[in-house]
């Protein structure tokens, strides 16, 4: 949620920035509305006024022993009044938070112009792609050869876009998690959690996922009407809400490895094949929570313990910084991590890892206690994929495959497939 005292005094500079995403803020309009909750505010606030001075005048009537019935009766008129103009106000006030939470966040100036994808800048390279010496299979063809992805069997239990990893593929898989988490947790400081993969809406909101993109979400209907969680980001990030911080607290740094559930709304015909856009998947995230004057160093930091994960995989990649026009929605600055795939000669998204400024702490009420003023304000809040299971699976078998269909194992995993070196067709 965006600054509402900003919002008040600059709503022309919050529209010019907004703008660079293609979002178009109406300030006319604001200013009308933002005019209408000034005015009931205003006449909440006389009212409230007067019978308050009228209740003291009946206090002191009484205390004089003179006739206070035209006051009582002025009394129970203003109590109905006051609850008509704290409704109106109430009423004016849910429609303001409505419609805040319809906007998305402002960008950092350092965020490069753009209208989509194809202005997205690229920062820097890892590493070079592998030259085969044959023409490379696809993770699903390879993975059928190996008798470990199973697209029918999860087409019969489910539907599409989904997959039963069968096997040495099902281990290797694991051991991509457990890898991801090891190296976080011992080497870059995160603490290591467990969460609810159902989550209410209120902590949806709190990130940002609704009420705007409650069409990608799976529902659980029923007494609670629980949401499935579409990244970890939601429960860990939520784990602050409606808290004030201590500055020695910060920053706190988790990280927790869970499925993710999408719906996918919008992506018909998009990546259809294979595992690279599936309803169910696993990631690895990552979380800070840390004070605003340092969430864009923890920015840098948290993008390059994402980037460790892929260096330590042996895998070719590149970090783009995503224009205005590509961002998310929470997002003040964003970093995609892209990882190579030979059979698309082209490098996909692995890892997002963005600041949201205060943006998700406004929505979720996450504040720190600031000791330079005393004083409680929204901590800021980062998240990045560190990174996608099911990515970096299939980034694995298409980059480490041989020509004769067998899949080498990156030496960082052997430790924990039993010094497996090779994955081949039994």
């Amino acid at each position: 949620m965006l600054d509402s005292k900003a919002l008040r005094t600059d709503p022309e500079g919050i529209a010019a920035n907004l703008a660079r995403r293609g979002f178009q803020l109406d300030v006319t309009a604001f200013r009308a509305f933002d005019d209408r909750r000034k005015s009931v505010q205003v006449e909440a606030d006389r009212v409230r006024a007067e019978r308050n001075a009228n209740a003291k005048a009946v206090g002191m009537a009484k205390g004089r022993g003179e006739d206070v019935s035209v006051q009582l009766a002025r009394a129970e008129e203003l109590t109905r009044e006051l609850a008509l103009a704290e409704a109106a106000l109430s009423a004016v006030q849910s429609e303001a938070d409505a419609w805040q939470l319809g906007l998305p966040n402002t960008l950092h100036e350092s965020v490069p112009d753009g209208r989509d994808e194809t202005a997205n800048l690229e920062l820097r390279r890892h590493g070079q792609p592998r030259e085969l010496g044959f023409a490379p299979l696809d993770h699903v063809a390879l993975g059928e050869q190996l008798g470990g992805l199973d697209f029918d069997a999860a087409a019969r239990l489910s539907g599409a876009r989904f997959v039963v990893i069968r096997g040495a593929l099902a281990r290797l898989h694991r051991a991509l998690a457990q890898f991801m988490l090891d190296v976080h947790t011992g080497e870059h400081g995160y603490m290591e959690l467990y969460v609810p993969y159902l989550v209410s809406a209120s902590a949806l909101q709190g990130t940002g996922q609704l009420p705007k993109f409650e069409a990608d979400l799976f529902k659980v209907p029923g007494e609670h009407d629980f949401y499935l969680i579409p990244t970890a980001e939601v429960p860990v990030t939520n784990l602050v809400r409606d808290q004030i911080l201590d500055a020695t607290a910060l920053p706190l740094k988790f990280v927790a490895h869970t499925p993710s559930f999408r719906s996918e709304a919008g992506s018909h015909g998009k990546d259809t094949r294979g595992m690279i856009r599936q309803h169910q998947f696993d990631k690895v995230e990552l979380v800070q929570i840390v004070r605003p004057s340092e969430s864009y160093a923890a920015l840098e930091s948290l993008t390059a313990h994402a980037e460790a994960i892929l260096r330590k995989l042996e895998l070719p990649y590149r970090v783009m910084a995503l224009c205005a026009g590509d961002m998310g929605f929470a997002g003040a600055k964003t970093y995609d991590l892209e990882v190579w795939l030979p059979s698309q000669e082209k490098y996909r998204e692995i890892s997002s890892c963005s600041n949201c400024e205060a943006f998700q702490a406004r929505r979720m009420q996450a504040r720190w206690r600031n000791p330079d003023t005393g004083k409680p304000e929204p901590v800021h809040t980062l998240n990045g994929s560190g990174v996608a299971v099911g990515r970096a699976l299939v980034a694995v078998l298409e980059n480490y495959q041989n020509a004769d269909g067998s899949v080498n194992v990156p030496a960082a995993l052997q430790p924990y497939l039993g010094g497996l070196q090779r994955i081949a067709a039994s």
